[in-house]
């Protein structure tokens, strides 16, 4: 269970990576700045993906690969997996063996939760790779580091353990909320579309992506805020202590950004958020749903 779930979220890694990129440089853009007291250097998507391929180079468009992909093992590999499980023993289920929302959502969040804790090293490095830039375009605290595991042992080094799990505060609601809305939402709305028989193809691929395009749009308008703040805690610089030099904390990031940005600073990057989180879904669902169809008529196989 935990390959087929790692090896869907890692596939579809690869291919919206570059997305992943665009969309922390937007949520950095202008960090606790006024409108119009700040150099705007992406304007929308488009020429985000331009300036950041002419400044920097097209590889500059799959920083962070490599800790992103570790991040998918340790966080889509075991939630999926932890999931499938759950489902294959019918806990998401009611008496009369129909999907319950409420049982399905709460899984889903709970297994949110752990791998907010699995995977957050690796998202703290992703992150602070991806913010990495020329001066020229840079936004949000520049760290300069180089590669992943060296970055994780000069963090533990100066930091301790402690610091391997800076930020991990933030990305809890995020991951919670986050997994609940999705999984439920692909799960509910595939079950409906094919119980229904919607296309002809009960339980089909069509409607895998379907229920994952839906999943897709209700991820994007729940987490959003959510990202961009987990996005502002991991990424900002830490004192000799390890202590956050701009957020003590979630609520204080809330707060300040809210007070000097406005609310619609939270939606930062909403565009190419979606762009990313839609695609990404629906290719992270959809493989996973393939692979565990070929993995039960392997089984079979075998019997």
């Amino acid at each position: 269970e935990v390959f087929i779930a790692a090896t869907s979220a890692m596939t579809a890694t690869l291919l919206s990576n570059p997305l992943e990129v665009v969309k922390t440089r937007f949520q950095l853009q202008g960090e606790l700045r006024a409108k119009g007291l700040y150099t705007i250097h992406y304007k929308n998507f488009f020429h985000a993906i331009y300036v950041i391929a002419k400044v920097d180079g097209l590889s500059a468009l799959q920083k962070g690969l490599v800790p992103a992909l570790w991040h998918q093992l340790f966080m889509n590999g075991i939630r999926l997996s932890g999931f499938q499980i759950a489902e294959e023993r019918k806990w998401n289920q009611n008496s009369n063996g129909e999907i319950s929302l409420i049982k399905t959502s709460l899984i889903a969040a709970a297994m949110g939760a752990v791998t907010a804790y699995t995977g957050s090293p690796f998202y703290l490095v992703k992150i602070q790779l991806q913010a990495q830039s020329s001066h020229s375009i840079a936004v949000g605290t520049q760290h300069a580091i180089n590669g992943t595991f060296p970055t994780l042992r000069n963090i533990y080094k100066t930091q301790g353990l402690q610091g391997l799990w800076r930020g991990c505060t933030g990305s809890l609601p995020r991951r919670c909320i986050g997994s609940a809305t999705q999984l439920s939402s692909f799960t509910v709305c595939k079950d409906l579309l094919a119980n229904n028989e919607v296309y002809s193809i009960p339980r089909g691929y069509l409607n895998s992506f379907v229920a994952s395009m839906i999943g897709g749009i209700a991820v994007t308008a729940v987490m959003c805020p959510l990202d961009t703040i987990s996005t502002r805690l991991y990424n900002q610089g830490v004192d000799s202590k390890g202590k956050g030099i701009l957020y003590s904390s979630y609520l204080d990031c809330v707060r300040k950004m809210y007070k000097t940005e406005g609310l619609f600073s939270f939606y930062k990057g909403v565009v190419p958020f979606y762009i990313r989180t839609g695609p990404h879904t629906v290719l992270v669902l959809v493989i996973w749903d393939a692979l565990k169809d070929a993995s039960k008529k392997f089984k079979i196989q075998k019997i």
